[in-house]
């Protein structure tokens, strides 16, 4: 697009968003065809989180839905809210019921969690979406303003076309922006919601209990007493003519509809909850002997939060001031001075580090006479945790590292599983200014990410014969499959809920040490290779590792508790390795599918006598060689002593039973209302089929390449089998795993130095 096209579509997205003023029947023919507009503060906010649509996740092993509003949409994820799921969710439900005066109605909502668990996030998370919801048709959000000189004494009670209507200089918008239906009278408006509730589709009411604001009451008096004075008979139309009285959309956003008291703001409770006096305003305004409303600021938390949500930031900060919200909740109503009260429709919700509950609970063994009782008992509370889940901990991580910020979806987990270990590169400038491009290895960011999430685990409540790693994978798989079977964590017994998540390594201290790493010296270990840029798994776990000592972060029993976690995890990341190393060298010899389908279709005939066909359609027999053959060869489960001759001994007999048979059946069951046919059989739902075409040992490249030596594997002789095999499995490394050449060199070497202490 040229200059001019872009100017035309900004043009274009501003008109969808704002629409031009309104009169106040003209608003309340509006909400009848489209009542959320009319919505309440929590109802309003419930349905800008319901808008967005949920997703299917899997976090502490568990399936559960997630309101996708949290994965902040609009901003392609910028500042989503990672994992703690289940807490946003309660979130969700206390606002349902909040939101429909079931109960809760007096809660101050409470998030609390350590640092970095993504409690910041959320009040971006809330003010983005809230933003781009009152964009939409249904999230459209309305008040009204006022336009008191058409009813000056020296031009009479011209409301009727008066030219100074059209002029805004002389609207003036309600500073709280208060809801137009506070303009009609109580019982009017009783029964305007009345009606409009009675054709609502979902169960939470609209209720609009607050009367105009201040400065809204002040220009409604006015004009009031004006027309009253004049006789006019229809007085209530008078004044909210659209001469005097306008209903304008408003975008939702900080000062508008959202207030968020940040931990630097200051001054006194009042001032920082609903605003202050302007004095030098009083003497130039007709206050009728007392303060006129008029002259108030309005940017107090409350006041700019008035209509949506009412956020106070790092409440441990405003401590004094929580004291003085207590009766906010549920007498919704707060006052300027003495004499002047404002009602408000705001969602309450503060955000603190667990300092807060320290401050709470200084009192709390004087029992009945502890004076924080009240406000404690106000507060509902939604704790965040750090993530426990592998695929999180590594896309946070990454976003930490570079500018991604769109949200990992995955259909299924190897999806997930190809994400978690992929390499990442990042730009680094030296200090004389010049840049250069390094890489975290396959399994590098992995492995950071494993090793934060062990430390958060708790080992307390681990079952018989799981260790922390198993745990981790647990969590972010929802199963582990242990040989030919699936467990679920439903299948294990955990020793009660634990306190996973409550404490461990922060991300942002993996973020701190993975950026020294970016800016150390080039690796010396490997002058000879292009290798200086490449970051390993262990590199990075000892770095984490080496720096635990000097973190303030830590106490002296978590630096000692998470050093003895680092050797699960290397041990883990090194299997990784070692598997995609084995999986390159072996890429080329695996079976092919038809191969494998074969050897089932026989096997399968072979035990439930039926019957059997060529590619001619004639019935044939099982054959006993191609199955013996598959079975020593390809599956390198059993040798010719298995067998007499062709015929399998107990010992082949019982597996193909136990393990191909039963995962025939399983899946016949699975889907048994359909019809089955071994032919259409996913092969990878069979373990014992899969590990075959899926992954191989070191007993499988010993056989397959018999004059291959790992020894040799740093300088192999050329012409060598060694030689032909490295060459292969670097390139395959490079093509299909992501490997760098450079992380692909690394990462055998490393593999081959361990495995030839122990090759034949």
């Amino acid at each position: 697009m040229r200059g001019n096209d872009y100017v035309r579509e900004a043009d274009r997205t501003l008109e969808e968003t704002y629409e031009e003023p309104m009169s106040l029947g003209a608003y309340v023919d509006r909400i009848f065809e489209n009542p959320t507009i009319a919505s309440h503060a929590s109802k309003y906010l419930l349905e800008a989180i319901e808008a967005a649509g949920t997703r299917t996740v899997v976090e502490e092993g568990e399936e559960k839905q997630r309101y996708r509003f949290f994965d902040d949409p609009h901003n392609d994820g910028e500042h989503a809210i990672l994992g703690n799921t289940e807490v946003l969710n309660s979130f969700v439900d206390d606002l349902r019921s909040i939101a429909a005066g079931r109960a809760k109605d007096e809660k101050i909502i409470w998030f609390e969690g350590p640092t970095a668990t993504g409690k910041s996030e959320l009040k971006r998370c809330l003010v983005n979406g809230l933003r781009e919801y009152s964009k939409t048709p249904e999230g459209r959000r309305y008040t009204v303003e006022w336009n008191v000189t058409t009813a000056s004494d020296s031009r009479g009670l011209s409301y009727g076309g008066d030219p100074t209507a059209g002029d805004d200089e002389h609207w003036y918008e309600s500073p709280v922006q208060a809801h137009p239906l506070t303009v009609f009278p109580e019982k009017i408006r009783e029964d305007l919601l009345a009606e409009l509730n009675g054709q609502l589709e979902d169960h939470v009411p609209i209720h609009i209990d607050s009367e105009l604001d201040p400065f809204s009451r002040e220009a409604y008096e006015f004009l009031e007493e004006r027309y009253r004075r004049q006789g006019e008979e229809s007085l209530f139309s008078a004044i909210t003519d659209e001469n005097h009285l306008r209903v304008k959309n408003y975008v939702v956003d900080v000062g508008q509809g959202v207030g968020v008291l940040h931990s630097e703001d200051d001054g006194p409770p009042k001032e920082r909850l609903v605003g202050s006096w302007m004095h030098g305003m009083l003497q130039e305004l007709d206050s009728r002997g007392r303060k006129n409303p008029q002259a108030f600021s309005y940017d107090g938390v409350i006041s700019q939060g008035n209509g949506v949500l009412t956020i106070v930031e790092d409440a441990a900060q405003h401590a004094d001031l929580l004291q003085k919200l207590l009766n906010v909740p549920d007498e919704q109503s707060v006052k300027l001075d003495k004499g002047i009260g404002m009602d408000v429709d705001t969602q309450m919700l503060i955000i603190s580090n667990p300092d807060l509950e320290a401050q709470l609970n200084q009192h709390s063994d004087r029992n009945g006479m502890d004076p924080l009782k009240a406000l404690k008992r106000r507060l509902d509370k939604h704790q965040f945790g750090y993530l426990t889940n592998l695929s999180l901990e590594t896309e946070l991580i990454r976003r930490e590292l570079t500018n991604e910020t769109s949200i990992w979806e995955a259909d299924t987990y190897d999806e997930l599983e190809g994400r978690i270990r992929q390499p990442v590169s990042v730009t680094v400038r030296d200090s004389e200014g010049e840049t250069t491009v390094r890489e975290f290895a396959p399994h590098a960011v992995e492995a950071a990410a494993l090793y934060a999430v062990v430390t958060r685990l708790d080992e307390e409540n681990l079952p018989a014969g799981l260790d922390l790693v198993e745990k981790a994978m647990l969590f972010d798989q929802g199963y582990l499959q242990e040989g030919d079977s699936r467990r679920t964590k439903d299948d294990f017994e955990f020793n009660g809920d634990g306190h996973d998540g409550e404490h461990g390594v922060p991300v942002t201290y993996t973020r701190d040490r993975l950026a020294e790493l970016l800016q150390t010296d080039r690796d010396r270990h490997h002058a000879e290779l292009p290798v200086e840029d490449v970051i390993m798994p262990r590199d990075v776990l000892n770095a984490m590792a080496d720096g635990l000592g000097d973190a303030p972060v830590f106490s002296t029993g978590e630096r000692s508790e998470f050093e003895n976690r680092i050797v699960p995890v290397k041990n883990y990341i090194y299997d990784q390795q070692e598997s995609d190393v084995i999986e390159a060298i072996m890429h080329d010899k695996r079976v092919d599918e038809e191969t494998v389908a074969e050897y089932v279709e026989h096997v399968y005939a072979w035990e439930t006598d039926q019957p059997l066909y060529n590619d001619r359609g004639e019935e044939v027999e099982p054959d006993a060689l191609k199955m013996k053959l598959f079975e020593v060869e390809h599956l390198g489960r059993f040798s010719e002593e298995a067998y007499q001759g062709n015929q399998p001994r107990e010992s082949v007999v019982q597996f193909r039973r136990e393990k191909v048979i039963t995962a025939l059946n399983r899946h016949a069951w699975e889907h048994r209302d359909e019809d089955f046919a071994v032919e259409n059989v996913d092969l990878t739902a069979i373990p014992v089929i899969n590990t075959v075409l899926e992954s191989h040992d070191w007993d499988d490249v010993e056989r397959t390449f018999e004059d291959f030596d790992p020894r040799q594997w740093d300088d192999p002789p050329s012409g060598t089998e060694t030689e032909a095999v490295k060459d292969r499995t670097i390139e395959t490394m490079v093509d299909l795993f992501e490997y760098s050449e450079a992380s692909a060199e690394l990462t055998s070497r490393h593999i081959m130095g361990q495995v030839s202490y122990r090759w034949n």
